[in-house]
């Protein structure tokens, strides 16, 4: 399972190769914004794409209504989640 990083500072330091960084400075002002804010900007439309990939389902067509269905008219429980469920700890 993923880990969340958890860090309590506004600052965040990366080291790159004098290359990287100046492809990335070239590519900034490209773009008129200075390397913080395009590097932020990069960064952050990845993780909204990585995040989406981990959190975002996608089924057919076909499969949706099928899960639709099972969940309008559940099979009944057999042998198998009875006993899973009576395995399960017991809460108060």
């Amino acid at each position: 399972m993923a880990r969340a990083a958890l860090d309590d500072t506004d600052r965040m330091n990366i080291r790159v190769r004098p290359e990287v960084k100046a492809r990335l400075m070239r590519a900034a002002a490209l773009r008129h914004t200075d390397l913080t804010n395009f590097v932020t900007q990069s960064a952050l439309r990845e993780a909204e794409t990585v995040i989406a990939e981990a959190e975002v389902l996608k089924v057919s067509e076909r499969d949706f209504g099928r899960i639709l269905k099972l969940l309008d008219n559940p099979p009944k429980p057999n042998a198998k989640l009875r006993a899973a469920v009576e395995a399960l700890p017991k809460t108060l």
